[in-house]
């Protein structure tokens, strides 16, 4: 491809935007696409239907005006900050955004008395937008309670980082939490359509035409990012030059370029990646070592990537082998860092032992079954109170809590098995085979089980 003159400033200026009615901000013409394409209004938001759907809470909260304070969690180029303009503008109310990163205690304080004169003396109401609220300290994050509980403000914190972890407590349990979804490609796909004919916000001036292939592999490549697809089109628009008649023709070739991922294509339609993927999974999942070896030269010789290959082989050793022989995971992480270390050619030789010792291998997915239905328990909101037998002990005070009271130290019973309950309520989450190893580790919990309810603790 060969490139013309850029102007680095029009394709990544920060130029000022210009504040709109709401408070938030209208991108200049010479930002990136990105920033320019932003969705305005609910209806142009793409993807997030579990979320914003018809009928669904956040939707509902935002027409209703009820938004109160809210976490959105999800990886970049979902649509974070421009789900909090949207709410900003839906609402009326005014928009204020600091960063997690640079903000201070001040910035903080001085935000706040801001919104709080606006909405004792206007009567409006301010959005406080926190992006990055995981990088806040703890002293910053306690400094909002007060007026995000009484209203002052209407918080909205943006995160890639599970809020429940990195988010204080007192802050998470004062705000909903939604969490936002890498888009699909067919979302992708759709967005890059819209700013290719839009003339305003988007290249519809520039006399663009995008080849349908080069749409899906900018749409799938982009990994669920909006931003990354975005700009990646628009670079593509400003590098390559215009045809003989006056159009700038975007390609496969020169898509590939301009997201630096080669497109992989196995046969004539768009489904051979993914179906030979899938074959080769359900051949190890199945015990065809013949047929995984197939897939997975058919994947090597078509420039597969090696890595997507050995992750596949890991997910499948943790999901269908399991712990009917615990080794296929060793195996398939150990064939991952080998095909780290050294590359093709030969990276196809541990990738080929490990596919044989998965396909090969006892089948259970208990494990994963169980892990599933525990987390549909937590989901669904059956949350159960943590035994204080078993709670902390290492800190000042826990005694005066009782915390601990009544533990059994394992080591000191028969085959290190205690009379004691995990859990406040009976749960069972795992159930083991009776295949490859699984069969000594069912005979091993009846065992023990059997410890757990007999008096004296013998068998």
């Amino acid at each position: 491809m060969e490139a013309g003159h850029i102007n680095m400033d029009d394709l990544f200026g920060n130029d000022a935007p210009t504040p709109d009615t709401a408070g938030t901000a209208t991108p200049s013409a010479a930002a990136p696409l990105a920033s320019r394409f932003r969705p305005r209004t609910l209806d142009e938001f793409a993807g997030q239907e579990h979320i914003l759907g018809p009928g669904k809470l956040l939707r509902r909260a935002i027409e209703a005006d009820r938004i109160t304070s809210i976490i959105l969690f999800g990886p970049p180029g979902t649509g974070k900050t421009s789900l909090a303009q949207i709410i900003a503008r839906a609402t009326s109310c005014h928009f204020e955004r600091l960063s997690g990163v640079e903000s201070s205690v001040a910035d903080i304080r001085r935000t706040v008395a801001a919104a709080s004169n606006r909405l004792a003396n206007a009567g409006r109401k301010t959005i406080l937008f926190i992006d990055e609220i995981h990088r806040f300290n703890k002293a910053q994050q306690d400094v909002l309670l007060p007026d995000v509980e009484s209203g002052v403000v209407r918080l909205i914190g943006a995160t890639t980082h599970n809020p429940f972890f990195y988010v204080n407590a007192p802050l998470v349990s004062r705000s909903q939490v939604f969490q936002l979804e890498p888009l699909a490609p067919e979302h992708l796909a759709e967005l890059l359509r819209r700013a290719l004919a839009d003339p305003e916000r988007g290249i519809g001036s520039m006399g663009v035409e995008v080849a349908d292939d080069a749409i899906r592999h900018l749409a799938t490549q982009a990994d669920g990012d909006a931003r990354k697809a975005l700009n990646s089109l628009e670079v593509g628009a400003l590098t390559t030059p215009r045809g003989p008649d006056g159009i700038i023709r975007i390609d496969l070739g020169i898509a590939e370029q301009c997201i630096q991922r080669k497109a992989v294509v196995y046969d004539a339609d768009e489904d051979g990646h993914y179906d030979t993927i899938s074959a080769f999974i359900k051949s190890m999942r199945g015990g065809d070592p013949d047929a995984a070896l197939y897939w997975l030269a058919k994947m090597l010789y078509a420039g597969e990537d090696i890595r997507f290959i050995a992750r596949r082989i890991v997910i499948c050793a943790a999901e269908d082998v399991g712990m009917a022989d615990p080794r296929a995971l060793m195996v398939a992480v150990a064939a991952q860092q080998a095909v780290e270390f050294v590359g093709m050619p030969e990276a196809r030789i541990p990738l080929a032992e490990a596919t044989v010792y998965v396909a090969t291998a006892p089948k259970s997915n208990a494990a994963y079954l169980g892990v599933d239905a525990a987390l549909a328990d937590v989901k669904s909101g059956v949350t159960l109170e943590i035994p204080r037998h078993l709670r902390d002990t290492h800190y000042k005070g826990a005694a005066r809590l009782q915390h601990g009271e009544g533990y059994q130290y394992s080591h000191d019973f028969p085959e290190a098995v205690a009379q004691q309950d995990y859990l406040p309520a009976p749960r069972v989450y795992y159930e083991p085979t009776d295949r490859g190893f699984e069969k000594d580790i069912t005979e091993r919990l009846a065992r023990w089980r059997r410890l757990r309810n007999t008096p004296g603790g013998t068998t």
